[in-house]
C-alpha cells in the first residue's frame, strides 16, 4: 500500500481551501483518507499553513511520501529538511 501525504481540495468554486491528509495513493483526490494532519489556505496574504508537525514526521518516518507541493510547503515551514 503506497501512502501519500497530499492536499484535499475543499471550498467553493474559485475559492480553494486545502486539507493536508494522509491517504492511500489509490484513493481519489477528495475521497477517502486515513488521517487529516493540517490545513492550507493560499488565498489569504500571507498564505496560511497549519500542520501537526509531529504527525507529519511520524508518517514520513513510517514511509508515507509527501507530494511535491506538500513537500515544498513542509520545507518552507521548517518541518522537514
Amino acid at each position: 500500500m503506497a501512502v501519500k501525504i497530499r492536499l484535499r481540495r475543499m471550498g467553493a468554486k474559485k475559492t480553494p481551501f486545502y486539507r493536508i491528509v494522509v491517504a492511500d495513493s489509490r484513493y481519489p483526490r477528495d475521497g477517502r483518507f486515513i488521517e487529516e494532519i493540517g490545513t492550507y489556505n493560499p488565498l489569504v496574504e500571507p498564505s496560511k499553513f497549519k500542520v501537526d508537525a509531529e504527525k507529519a514526521k511520524k508518517w514520513i518516518a513510517n514511509g508515507a511520501q509527501p507530494t511535491d507541493t506538500v513537500k515544498a510547503l513542509l520545507k518552507k515551514n521548517g518541518i522537514i529538511e
